[in-house]
């Protein structure tokens, strides 16, 4: 299927604005209503003005507008800022992939400026073609001098396997594919522009930070000053800011893109997004996921051996995922060993028919001992109620999440030693900090190479406001508004998750006449599991 904007005006009038009813007015009439309501709320009133760049890539006229398409089949391409749209006169140059040895044996060299990726591509006969999002890739034509370019590489945020990966394969991006030689490290996070923290980067010097976990620039949560911060990109001369970080980062990214519009700078201003939770919308995956479910194996089997050597033994393992159980979900489907998967997404309840005692029991009695997996967001509302803490937070602005391991294992503990009297052997292993702070393993370390080799393409080529990831396994370029509107969670009426099921056999939690869950915690659930659909 051609899914090219020049295809698409040969075959579907695109959708036009009239001079006497308002925009309003006649998007209500259009089929796509929502989805382009979204569109103009994620761009922040820069609908019309992100229309044009493809057209002058392409040499056609303005007033054209044929990159943003609303056809009668339901085309909608979700565009991403480009210099262009406030430096109309900024020149374009030939790419140095031209004359690249690497890149000559490559077919099409080249990302055709049209090429889009669809968010969805499981369709019927009759639907709706969708959202689409640009393809990331090398472009043709480039909108800086390589010799001119400063660039500078920031990661803000918590650690998270493949972080050095990232940050070495732009450098080399940047030097063996375009030849910019002058590349700044930001040390410690956002305020690193204006506290003075910078360091000199080096292929040399980046070239073996990969086997390292953790972050070679340092990191720190917080710190975001738009203004102090783009006011340091001006007087640095630096005009192509690279930013690795999860959803507050990102956010921080949108920001700073908007205040360098404002100001009309040609910087370029490229997120790679990054949460070791996998939480990000809209991208197939997060970088460092693989790794962290690979390295989650360890924690799951060691407690296997600890409950399997002794008497009613019942293992705990705490995995990552503050809002979303992926993870822990994960983990338990590649191990075989776990008994029962709590997940932040599924509400559960201790006691009572169908709930977590009874299923203890139950298993205690099958096979002498279980494991439990348990994601740091899961079961907050018990342990709240029972700690009776204030609400706090972290730097970044995230909720401060009450340690749900240690309640869960005291409560299982207390429970079956003074009311069912019978002895237990308790096991509980938190494996969280050994995790984030690995290496990134190969599949990890293939995978940030294209995100970084996707960044700097994108910069490159003039795109800025932007952030890149896989999207039904072809990389995109994605509005930031896109990746930080919600996060992504599991769906409990996904097949992921009845899979799971299947191989636990542990209880829903949900479907049980005896459950002690306040109704209006599942009924928060459910929406919010819709809504995500």
């Amino acid at each position: 299927m051609d899914l090219s904007a020049s295809s698409l005006s040969k075959t579907h009038p695109p959708f036009s604005l009239s001079s006497t009813s308002s925009f309003s007015d006649q998007l209500t009439f259009h089929p796509n209503y929502v989805q382009l309501l979204r569109f103009r709320r994620s761009h922040c009133g820069l609908f019309l003005r992100n229309l044009p760049s493809i057209s002058r890539q392409n040499n056609l006229p303005p007033a054209r507008l044929s990159n943003q398409t609303f056809d009668n089949d339901g085309f909608v391409l979700e565009d991403v800022p480009h210099l262009t749209n406030f430096l109309p006169d900024l020149p374009s140059y030939p790419s140095p992939l031209q004359k690249s040895q690497a890149y000559s044996i490559v077919k099409n060299t080249f990302v055709n400026p049209e090429d889009v990726v669809a968010q969805t591509i499981v369709v019927q006969k009759d639907s709706r073609r969708g959202v689409h999002f640009r393809r990331a890739g090398p472009r043709e034509k480039v909108y800086f001098k390589p010799e001119e370019v400063r660039a500078c590489i920031v990661t803000c945020g918590g650690l998270c396997p493949g972080i050095n990966t990232v940050i070495r394969e732009i450098v080399c991006g940047l030097n063996n594919m375009y030849g910019v030689k002058d590349i700044l490290g930001i040390e410690e996070g956002y305020k690193g522009f204006y506290s003075k923290n910078t360091l000199r980067l080096t292929p040399k010097l980046v070239s073996d930070i990969h086997k390292l976990g953790g972050t070679f620039l340092r990191t720190s949560r917080g710190g975001h000053d738009t203004h102090k911060i783009v006011d340091n990109i001006e007087d640095r001369g630096i005009n192509q800011v690279y930013i690795i970080g999860g959803d507050g980062t990102q956010k921080g990214a949108a920001l700073i893109y908007e205040e360098v519009e404002k100001r009309c700078l040609q910087v370029a201003v490229a997120g790679v997004p990054k949460t070791i939770d996998n939480d990000i919308a809209v991208i197939d995956k997060s970088f460092g996921f693989d790794t962290a479910v690979e390295e989650a194996q360890r924690a799951i089997n060691a407690a296997h051996v600890e409950v399997n050597s002794v008497e009613n033994g019942i293992g705990i393992v705490k995995l990552m995922g503050r809002y979303s159980g992926f993870i822990a979900m994960h983990a338990t489907l590649a191990s075989r060993d776990v008994d029962c998967c709590l997940i932040p997404e599924s509400p559960f309840y201790l006691e009572g028919r169908g709930g977590l005692f009874e299923f203890i029991d139950q298993r205690l009695k099958e096979n002498g001992h279980l494991v439990i997996v348990v994601a740091e967001g899961a079961g907050q509302e018990y342990v709240a109620a029972e700690v009776h803490t204030l609400e706090e937070k972290d730097a970044s602005g995230n909720k401060l999440l009450l340690d749900v391991g240690p309640w869960l294992s005291n409560k299982i503990k207390d429970h079956f030693t003074k009311i069912r009297k019978i002895a237990v052997n308790m096991k509980y292993i938190d494996p969280t900090y050994m995790i984030r702070a690995i290496p990134s393993n190969a599949s990890d370390n293939v995978y940030c190479t294209l995100l970084a080799h996707s960044a700097v393409h994108g910069a490159m080529a003039g795109y800025s406001g932007f952030t890149v990831g896989p999207v039904n396994s072809r990389h995109a370029y994605l509005p930031i508004a896109r990746v930080t509107e919600r996060p992504n969670t599991v769906e409990l009426t996904g097949r992921m998750w009845a899979r799971l099921l299947e191989s636990t056999n542990q209880p829903s939690f949900v479907a049980s006449d005896q459950q002690r869950v306040d109704k209006m915690i599942i009924e928060d659930t459910n929406t919010k599991n819709i809504t995500s659909i």
